[in-house]
């Protein structure tokens, strides 16, 4: 009997790692990246490495995407993680490829991006003499300055705990976006700051009254600790060094979808509040409609992926 199980085992492993040779070529222009030699447990990433090593060219596994064409223009792009046979990939089977051109890490770009904000907001904080000139203060310069001290204090830590989020929370499906991504990135962020920057730390900047300062700020702190809190969620939906994905549940999960995104677009509008200025609410308001469409897209993904993903709003409890 164990004889016998073990041949069944080696047949399985035999029928498992079945050798096969598969073709490799770019689909619009028609040009050949060569065949391959694989077996149907080789994994997508596995192959991506043994066309980088065979093309001879700046084209890393970061750079690729593999896809098979199922017609009618739909493509099924093949994940780095899973074996051929997932696919039903056999033996002659023709696999695309698209170069994506040079990429870069998105931790690498969290980084940069939130960095700018720290340094640019800080300058003209430090600074309001040298940029502003003899600009005429306020009438209330104590107010003013108390206000300004706490906007100062709300905004660098936000973007600390951001970079502190990207060390230490943020797991990412993948490893790299287009290295283009960084300039757009940091143009958004990076022009925001400036605006915020220079009109809150005016030497005429007129702060609302007290009471709305402090409700404002109370608001804005408890809404930062419950966009930490969804990132912890999200974060403890993964097993480190995989891409599990899970339906996310408990805290306000259980009405939206991305409620990280609803309480950072909560936290800027509090910001706007307290500081009763033009400049944060625009920076809330272009950042509420991105945040939306990405919300929009992670939930179509989630009711693809689960079908027994529960009834939940997008982005907006009740609303939307």
């Amino acid at each position: 009997k164990d004889l016998e199980r073990g041949l069944e085992k080696e047949v399985i492993s035999d029928e498992e790692s079945v050798k096969m040779k598969v073709s490799v070529q770019n689909q619009k222009s028609g040009r050949s990246y060569g065949e391959y030699n694989v077996t149907s447990s080789t994994t997508v990433l596995n192959l991506k490495q043994q066309i980088s090593r065979q093309a001879k060219a700046s084209l890393g596994a970061e750079r690729q995407r593999l896809y098979l064409s199922k017609g009618d223009n739909k493509n099924e792009v093949l994940q780095d993680d899973q074996p051929l046979s997932a696919y039903k990939i056999t033996d002659g089977s023709v696999i695309y490829i698209r170069d994506l051109g040079p990429q870069i890490g998105w931790r690498t770009v969290f980084l940069v991006e939130y960095a700018g904000p720290l340094f640019i907001y800080l300058f003209f904080y430090i600074q309001p003499y040298l940029i502003y000139g003899s600009t005429p203060p306020s009438s209330d310069p104590v107010a003013t300055a108390s206000v300004q001290k706490i906007a100062f204090y709300a905004w660098m830590a936000h973007f600390v705990k951001r970079e502190l989020e990207t060390l230490f929370v943020h797991q990412f499906s993948k490893g790299t976006m287009p290295l283009r991504n960084i300039f757009k990135n940091c143009a958004y962020y990076w022009s925001f700051a400036f605006l915020v920057g220079y009109y809150i730390n005016r030497p005429d900047f007129s702060p609302p009254a007290t009471p709305i300062v402090y409700l404002s700020l109370i608001a804005y702190i408890l809404c930062e600790l419950g966009n930490l809190n969804c990132h912890i969620i999200l974060k403890n939906l993964r097993r480190p060094g995989t891409r599990d994905r899970k339906i996310p549940r408990g805290f306000l999960f259980e009405l939206v979808s991305c409620p990280n995104y609803t309480f950072e677009i909560a936290a800027w509008l509090s910001f706007t509040v307290m500081t009763w200025s033009f400049a944060p609410l625009l920076f809330a308001l272009v950042g509420a409609g991105q945040m939306t469409v990405w919300a929009m897209d992670k939930h179509r993904a989630y009711r693809r992926e689960f079908s027994d993903y529960p009834r939940r709003k997008i982005i907006f409890p009740y609303v939307f």
